[in-house]
């Protein structure tokens, strides 16, 4: 019986850690997303683009450096969300601070 409760103890933490590893990468896609989303409209500049998109990259060196043993702990999970927080704040602000493309330029960069 008691290997039984082990088991079944085991196999949920690993799906836990899976489903909180699938809702990071949901996550940041979405964030991708609203970032190219606003770099076609304009509301997202060509530079702030570039932060925005270093900020992505330094939560997915971070997450990996993290993950480097195989598992998150609850203060690995902690630090990535707040890292990820932070980033949709600042692609929210970015996308409504009144910087924009002019609409007849072309867009550069990615």
């Amino acid at each position: 019986m008691f290997r039984i409760g082990t088991l079944a103890l085991a196999i949920l933490a690993t799906s836990s850690a899976a489903a909180f590893a699938g809702k990071v990468d949901d996550r940041r896609e979405h964030q991708y997303y609203k970032i190219e989303q606003g770099r076609q409209d304009g509301s997202i500049t060509w530079t702030e683009g570039l932060k925005l998109r270093g900020e992505q990259r330094k939560i997915s060196k971070v997450e990996s450096i993290l993950k480097s043993d195989g598992y998150l702990s609850k203060k690995d999970r902690r630090i990535l969300n707040k890292m990820q927080n932070k980033a949709a704040y600042q692609i929210e602000s970015q996308s409504d601070d009144r910087w924009h493309r002019v609409w007849w330029m072309p867009r550069f960069g990615r």
